[in-house]
């Protein structure tokens, strides 16, 4: 049976208890400082190690004495080109299991705001530029993340089903490739920003003559800071609501090439700089189409070299405890 529910969106309760899925993530970190300057009085997180989510009976537990209000899934198993392509069952078993856990548990106590948030690789790998929400399931994925796509696609509809079913006012966002602090910067998982920002690094403290990237270098990505997602994240709780998913990004986008160009100058390398054209280069351009976020009255504001330079700094201040894998 469908339950009637106030779909108006608005100014979210900050004394209410909120649930941040993956707190301690590129995202979740993110989203928790976000709520913590908004003045939110009770945000609860779980380490991998006090909640697996994808341990269902411990998750339901979980919920059924939390009752969160409001639910931010930011908690998934995710990871580079390499890490997709070598481990396309852990990448579609694990999130589809924190999926179905989380939203299922989040349904029976009848959270009342849920957002989702998937990646930008749910679209065709040949969908038209920019990437308008409308192109979802339209052609086929990219082949070096298409298991980690289909997982996130399965969120997406189980976010619409159960507005259908339940009439709960959940939303969706699907980001751009995001970088910032609490980014993996592992050799085998991390994303082409943060693994570019180690490579280069690395190579300034060694004094090596070159650096080696995969691909030709021409493929053109967006990048947008984790500190604008998480801000993007808490306008949409409070003024969006809509069944389709909403794209986060910048807008704006720029060659590998060149994002390795301005890595190398703000970890002051310079050395040469080589390109191995046996790597694949994953999808020649994902550039999203924001109109529909900047509708609902939001666009990025942190620049890319400023977040560059920040992202470097929180690197390089905690090069010591990062995670290596």
């Amino acid at each position: 049976m469908t339950v009637a529910h106030d779909f108006s969106p608005g100014e979210l309760n900050r004394e209410a208890t909120f649930y941040v899925a993956g707190h301690r993530g590129l995202v979740g970190s993110a989203i928790v400082r976000r709520l913590e300057s908004a003045g939110f009085e009770n945000i609860v997180g779980r380490t991998s190690a006090e909640l697996d989510l994808k341990n269902r009976d411990a998750v339901l537990g979980f919920f059924a004495e939390l009752k969160p209000r409001y639910v931010v899934l930011a908690a998934a198993k995710v990871g580079g080109i390499m890490a997709n392509s070598t481990y396309p069952v852990d990448f579609l078993s694990d999130n589809i299991r924190i999926q179905v856990n989380v939203l299922d548990a989040s349904r029976q106590v009848d959270v009342e705001r849920l957002l989702f948030l998937g990646s930008s690789c749910i679209y065709p790998k040949f969908a038209e530029q920019p990437i308008r929400e409308e192109s979802l399931l339209t052609g086929h994925l990219e082949p070096t993340n298409d298991a980690y796509a289909i997982a996130k696609i399965a969120g997406i509809l189980h976010v619409q089903s159960v507005r259908r079913q339940y009439g709960l006012p959940w939303i969706s966002a699907m980001p751009t490739n995001l970088y910032g602090p609490n980014d993996n910067f592992s050799p085998a998982g991390s994303h082409v920003l943060p693994a570019l920002i180690r490579r280069y690094d690395e190579a300034v403290a060694s004094g090596a003559a070159s650096v080696v990237n995969w691909g030709s270098g021409s493929p053109r990505r967006e990048f947008l800071h984790a500190d604008d997602m998480a801000d993007a994240c808490l306008h949409l709780l409070e003024h969006f609501d809509g069944p389709d998913q909403v794209n986060v990004g910048s807008g704006t986008d720029v060659t590998i090439r060149e994002i390795a160009e301005t890595v190398a100058s703000v970890v002051g390398y310079t050395g040469e700089t080589e390109w191995d054209t046996t790597k694949p280069d994953g999808t020649p351009q994902k550039l999203l189409d924001v109109s529909k976020l900047a509708r609902a009255g939001w666009t990025s504001k942190i620049p890319l070299s400023e977040g560059l330079e920040r992202t470097v700094a929180w690197y390089r201040d905690h090069i010591g405890s990062l995670r290596e894998k």
